[in-house]
């Protein structure tokens, strides 16, 4: 990916500081992407004591977490304390009764980067990651990351943005200028590839297209500042679009109305994959596959 679409870590933090009160009322795409990976992962036998939730928001998956593995310990991280604290405004307000019926324990919190994991190696059993990776400019960095903190046999599961997200609001800017007005998201197939380079096994990915419909064009904006989704690209305009400019922007993605609505397209990447206990640095190979020697019996090294 050009260094051009490359993202703005400190406008990331910014932005989402901002959304932490908004996020919840436009926030439809990450509830149901989070109920589809839920779903998912109630066919895969694992019962992890440790999860982290690698960009929490403001909890809604891990209050499906908690419900699905009562008895393991949650670790909420996110980028922006702000949306630390409300998902531990959720908590209070939904544990209530369900907190006197049965000691949950509360989950913990850490405000940091997914790229530079305050954790110990091996300390996490599952990784869940709902929607963020898509603002990382490499991802081989926050899968060594969540590859280190695996412990042996611990699983990743997440879900990400491709390439063909906000097709529409993408096409209706190239036609007035050349600065990057939304963030450029990574296929499906480069993530297996980097999952495979930092040494997890057995990566399963597949992809869902979801469209949203709005009225207005300015709805779709309206909900992308909501949830905090910025353009934080290094290439974009730092200036306001004047009105005529922003006309052309409008009408470029009116022909794109059927039935009334104005389509907003998210091609949802998910993948999961499992840390292996087999690997070993020195016998993998670029590409991730592992070199395993085969010795016949009565041949072993250093036999006469």
């Amino acid at each position: 990916m050009s260094e051009a679409f490359y993202t703005d870590k400190d406008r990331i933090r910014a932005s989402f500081e901002r959304a932490a009160a908004s996020y919840d009322s436009a926030a439809v795409l990450q509830r149901e992407v989070s109920d589809r990976m839920a779903e998912r992962l109630s066919y895969i036998k694992h019962q992890p004591q440790v999860i982290l939730d690698a960009g929490t928001g403001t909890g809604y998956g891990a209050a499906q977490l908690r419900t699905q593995y009562p008895d393991a310990q949650i670790v909420e991280l996110d980028l922006a304390h702000a949306m630390l604290c409300a998902s531990r405004e959720r908590q209070r307000a939904g544990d209530g009764l369900l907190k006197k019926l049965f000691k949950r324990s509360q989950p913990w919190q850490v405000c940091a980067d997914v790229e530079r994991l305050p954790l110990a190696d091996n300390s996490v059993d599952m990784i869940w990651s709902n929607l963020t990776i898509q603002w990382v400019n490499i991802p081989d960095s926050v899968f060594s990351e969540f590859e280190r903190v695996l412990k042996p046999d611990g699983m990743l599961m997440f879900s990400t943005l491709g390439p063909d997200t906000l097709l529409e609001l993408r096409e209706a800017f190239g036609g007035v200028d050349q600065a990057t007005h939304v963030n450029q998201f990574i296929d499906m197939h480069d993530l297996g590839d980097a999952l495979m380079r930092v040494g997890f096994a057995e990566p399963v990915m597949d992809m869902d297209k979801i469209v949203l419909t709005y009225d207005k064009v300015r709805d779709v904006m309206h909900d992308l500042k909501a949830i905090g989704a910025h353009n934080a690209t290094r290439d974009r305009s730092r200036g306001l679009m004047g009105k005529q400019a922003w006309q052309r922007v409008e009408a470029a993605y009116e022909t794109r109305r059927r039935d009334g609505k104005l389509p907003a397209t998210y091609e949802v990447v998910y993948g999961h994959a499992w840390k292996s206990t087999l690997k070993k640095k020195g016998n993998t190979l670029p590409d991730g596959r592992q070199v395993i020697e085969f010795v016949k019996p009565g041949s072993w090294p250093g036999k006469v």
